[in-house]
């Protein structure tokens, strides 16, 4: 049964999203945290394993599979390594997650506390608590950031980042209004962003005293 679902996702790859859920794992331990990164390939790419191919079948729009190895350095490695519980690698064609999500939903269900790495689970799933991560120095925005943004409750940030206008089609004024929280890598996760990831998840599974550890620097 889920007891709480936290979705981390960002407007770019490589700016820290992974680092911010493999922290808050570390932060967290006691939460036993089932950790899924989904990624969506493009044309030409297999879902099945993430490399070039000409295939169009059915058996390889999507794959779903289990991480064991906490030393490969992947990212579904990384949330073994730093403590998860269980560690999942959806893939998918781009523009077809629906097509996993019942396999993600029977996933989740045998789950307790749940984080996902992803913008565009969001269209599925209302999560207990949303961040993304934001990087203003760096211009590419994917338009499933976009569409998403604004179910974030929280924003993570480098520090002293200013948000001036230059993102098309992303309010300035939106970003400002929301609660930020700042990293500096190759620490992603703050200690008061685990305070309140902490607080937002009590309302769903009470956390006791002392269950709040140090982030790590992943």
């Amino acid at each position: 049964m889920i007891v709480a679902i936290v979705v981390v996702g960002g407007h770019t790859r490589n700016i820290g999203k992974t680092s911010v859920v493999a922290g808050l794992i570390a932060a967290l331990p006691e939460m036993h945290w089932t950790a899924v990164k989904i990624t969506q390939f493009g044309h030409g790419v297999c879902s099945a394993n993430g490399e070039p191919c000409d295939c169009e079948t059915a058996d390889h729009t999507m794959a779903i599979s289990e991480e064991h190895d906490a030393t490969s350095g992947t990212d579904s490695s990384r949330y073994l390594a730093a403590g998860a519980a269980r560690s999942f690698w959806v893939r998918t064609r781009l523009g077809q997650l629906s097509e996993a999500m019942p396999r993600v939903r029977k996933l989740l269900g045998e789950s307790e506390n749940v984080i996902i790495e992803s913008n565009s689970v969001l269209r599925f799933l209302q999560p207990d608590l949303s961040l993304s991560v934001l990087d203003p120095s760096i211009s590419d925005f994917k338009p499933s950031a976009i569409r998403y943004l604004d179910r974030a409750d929280a924003l993570v940030v480098p520090e002293g980042a200013t948000f001036a206008e230059g993102w098309a089609g992303v309010s300035r004024r939106m970003i400002e209004s929301k609660r930020s929280f700042g990293f500096r890598a190759p620490k992603y996760c703050s200690d008061e962003l685990v305070a309140f990831v902490a607080e937002r998840l009590a309302a769903a599974k009470p956390i006791p005293v002392g269950w709040i550890g140090d982030c790590e620097s992943r």
